[in-house]
């Protein structure tokens, strides 16, 4: 390397480290003469102390104090003591010009509850003096939902909106994932984080300006569970995100004819619970699915195939969106919606044989009886389709299209499905910006003469649900007490009227009782978009 450009190289180095100590130094002056906070949890309620982070679950309490030390004597107007939820989401997306980013961005602020700061505690004159420590406590209690201004934007159904209401859990953050001094994956983008947090601010009032200024503030991140509930399986009628049935041609070789059809069917297994909140658990979390096969054959001569493998995995699809959704997230609307996104990963559970499942000779009298009509129930309830079998062959597939009117063969497989340890699985739930589903894939492979083993492979979706903690379920229930003692209390000095019933329309029966409708809410919607260009 020449003289004239090895001189170069180092004079660049050198200036780069100078900027680099230079916005150093301007960031501690920019920072001296301010207030030190200090957030400190108290942990020894729930038995945690030491451990990494604290999860808190629903109705849990989270405790602590704040300290402040002001270096020099520091007017200030007001200190201000909240517990958050945000939402943070950004979308990229292609765009013609290069110099054009194509990045929108949105944060929604779902959650505010504010410890209130008595007057008597703090100083008067409102001067925090030198070296003095000033010391404010702070209680929280983790809501069981949001309030609805939280979700005030148009939505699809009340389903939706209940759904939007329910506390998402932590979400995307590196520092709060897992459990206990343990760092777990929680498979979540760079593109949507859920935080919660403990915040401080000292405020300063200018009276020649005529506004307010942040004098310091401080955040302290907490992990948030929630406890979650099963609901009813999902509809997946016209998704096709999900395939409850497949059937498969089986040929006697390459050029040769038809054996018969396998066809394979499941259903929405039972949701996967994750223990709650600080909860030391040794036991595996773990469902089951069940896998229905069925062989028809073109012949009464022809046997049913031997089976191969069976495996299984979890699809683990985080959404995001820039702007409040109306509906759920599907992947088949993100072609034409600009404003979502998803990020998935396969999450391989298991491979089990199955050349020992046992095949069962059904007789032609066997087979379902499947209705033309449509099923009038629950749209929350359907779990397959529209049509509907015999609930006495309700574990017999429905034929296949190229069944023969004949005998068929009919075999099942149970299949246990145990969450890994090491990934950080979170509840599913759908927010008004991020959402999280599973799914669960399985793939059955029998053995053909002469050909490549085929498969079918079913995608069902898969529900993950979590417990609350035994302190959040505590006060759960007290607060239940509480609130039906004021109930009853109320109903004594409620005033009763004492005069006759009136009636209607000149007959002697009672008239109708009235219905007070609720108060409509009023609300904005706190989340922000932004594009840059």
């Amino acid at each position: 390397m020449p003289a004239s450009s090895s001189r170069r190289a180092s004079t660049t180095s050198n200036m780069q480290s100078l900027g680099y100590q230079m916005q150093h130094r301007m960031l501690q002056i920019a920072h001296y003469g301010q207030p030190t906070i200090e957030i400190a949890l108290d942990e020894s309620r729930h038995g945690t102390q030491g451990s990494y982070v604290t999860s808190y679950s629903t109705m849990d309490t989270i405790e602590g104090t704040v300290a402040i030390t002001a270096p020099h004597d520091t007017r200030f107007e007001d200190i201000q003591i909240a517990f958050t939820g945000t939402s943070q989401v950004y979308v990229d997306r292609l765009t013609t010009t290069p110099s054009m980013s194509g990045r929108t961005e949105a944060q929604h602020r779902f959650l505010t509850l504010k410890q209130p700061v008595d007057d008597a505690d703090l100083p008067l004159p409102r001067i925090l003096m030198a070296g003095k420590k000033y010391t404010f406590p702070f209680y929280f209690t983790v809501p069981s939902q949001l309030l609805p201004r939280a979700c005030s934007h148009t939505v699809a159904s009340d389903y939706v909106r209940e759904t939007h209401l329910m506390l998402p859990p932590s979400l995307g953050d590196a520092e709060l994932s897992g459990f206990g001094g343990v760092l777990l994956d929680d498979m979540a983008p760079d593109m949507s984080k859920v935080i919660y947090a403990i915040k401080v601010r000292i405020t300063q009032f200018h009276e020649g300006e005529g506004k307010m200024s942040i004098v310091a503030e401080k955040m302290r991140k907490v992990r948030v569970k929630p406890a979650f509930e099963e609901q009813p399986p999902l509809n997946v009628d016209g998704n096709p995100e999900y395939r409850l049935r497949q059937e498969k041609a089986i040929r006697k070789g390459l050029f040769k004819g038809k054996m018969g059809t396998l066809t394979a069917t499941t259903v929405q297994p039972k949701a996967l619970i994750i223990p709650g909140a600080r909860t030391i658990c040794n036991q595996a979390v773990a469902t089951r699915a069940r896998v229905h096969l069925r062989w028809d054959p073109v012949d009464d001569h022809t046997l049913p195939p031997k089976l191969g493998s069976l495996k299984t995995s979890i699809k683990v699809s985080t959404y995001y969106a820039s702007a409040p959704r109306a509906n759920f997230p599907t992947r088949d609307s993100l072609g034409y919606d600009l404003t979502q996104g998803v990020y998935g990963e396969n999450v391989s559970i298991s491979t089990m044989c199955v050349e020992s499942a046992q095949w069962h000779k059904q007789p032609a009298s066997a087979n379902p009886i499947v209705s033309d009509g449509i099923d009038r129930r629950d749209s929350g309830i359907s779990d397959c389709s529209t049509s509907t079998t015999d609930t006495h062959n309700s574990d017999i597939p429905p034929a296949s299209k190229n069944y023969k009117h004949g005998s068929f063969y009919t075999a099942s497989i149970l299949v246990p499905i145990t969450l890994p340890h090491n990934k950080n699985f979170i509840p599913t739930f759908h927010s008004c910006l991020v959402s999280r589903t599973y799914a669960l894939s399985l793939t059955i492979s029998a053995q053909a003469p002469g050909v490549s083993d085929p498969s079918l492979h079913l995608k069902v979706p898969l529900q993950i649900c979590a417990e609350g903690s035994a302190t959040g379920n505590e006060n759960a229930r007290a607060r239940s007490a509480e609130v039906g003692v004021l109930d009853e209390v109320g109903m004594m000095f409620r005033p009763r009227s004492v005069a006759p019933p009136t009636g209607t329309s000149g007959s002697g029966a009672d008239a109708p009782p009235e219905y007070v409708a609720f108060p409509p809410t009023v609300g904005r919607y706190g989340a922000r978009v932004t594009a840059v260009g």
